[in-house]
């Protein structure tokens, strides 16, 4: 793997730090000076680095006052906005739009696939179920999340649609992650696997408006347990702490 040029590891470290909350959107991140002293490096690398996350459009110049962070939806690297919902601090937000996505580009990918799905392809998914439930008996959450990203990963490429595919690419590790955090829990496994048997019905009936219909589905399922199991809790693990934190 080639190393990155200085400016690169400047205008990462930068990113880094504002992805983790460090420098929140609209304000001002350091100037020349103080990166080119924290980095080592000369003003000119600092200069370049700004000017990569200026071009993603993640900041903004604005004369004679400062360089800016910018909101993320203003951000125009498909990678930083990754970056910044696997591991920014708004992770509710980000995780639910990232679902919004998801439901966007898998629901139409059924619809396609329900009239393009090989007989390999059908067997396949029936495969990847039968894992997703021998993995929920035995609560293994790795292989229950390699099964079911299968799944869909089998889908879009069904849909015949290379575009579909290739867009989804880079979501991968995102949604390995969010997965991860979800399929933790047994009550989310076992809706899971009901809409993915749904959906591989639908498609042996290679019905595109059951296909749609079903995925469609999953996907809200998939909001609602989120915003039921995860969401939920994380909450009120929050105000508990903050609570604590109060009375101490």
């Amino acid at each position: 793997m080639a190393r990155k040029s200085l400016v690169g590891v400047v205008a990462d470290e930068l990113l880094d730090r504002i992805v983790a909350g460090e420098f929140p959107p609209g304000t001002v991140v350091p100037g020349e000076l103080e990166l080119s002293a924290r980095h080592e490096v000369s003003r000119m690398t600092v200069r370049e680095a700004m000017k990569t996350l200026e071009a993603q459009r993640i900041l903004s110049v604005e004369r004679g006052r400062g360089t800016f962070v910018n909101p993320l939806n203003r951000w125009a690297s498909l990678e930083a906005v990754l970056r910044a919902a696997s591991e920014g601090t708004n992770d509710a937000a980000a995780a639910i739009q990232l679902i919004e996505l998801r439901r966007m580009l898998e629901v139409g990918a059924c619809e396609l696939a329900a009239e393009r799905v090989s007989d390999d392809d059908l067997a396949a998914l029936r495969s990847r179920v039968d894992r997703m439930r021998s993995a929920h008996e035995i609560n293994d959450v790795a292989a229950f999340v390699e099964a079911d990203l299968a799944f869909h990963d089998i889908i879009l490429h069904a849909s015949g649609n290379v575009f579909v595919a290739v867009l989804f690419e880079p979501l991968h590790r995102v949604l390995e992650s969010r997965r991860t955090q979800t399929s933790e829990v047994p009550d989310i496994q076992e809706h899971a696997i009901w809409h993915h048997a749904a959906i591989l019905k639908a498609l042996e009936s290679r019905n595109a408006v059951s296909a749609r219909t079903a995925m469609d589905a999953h996907m809200q399922q998939t909001l609602d347990d989120l915003k039921s199991y995860v969401l939920h809790e994380a909450s009120a693990l929050r105000e508990t702490r903050e609570r604590s934190e109060k009375s101490a």
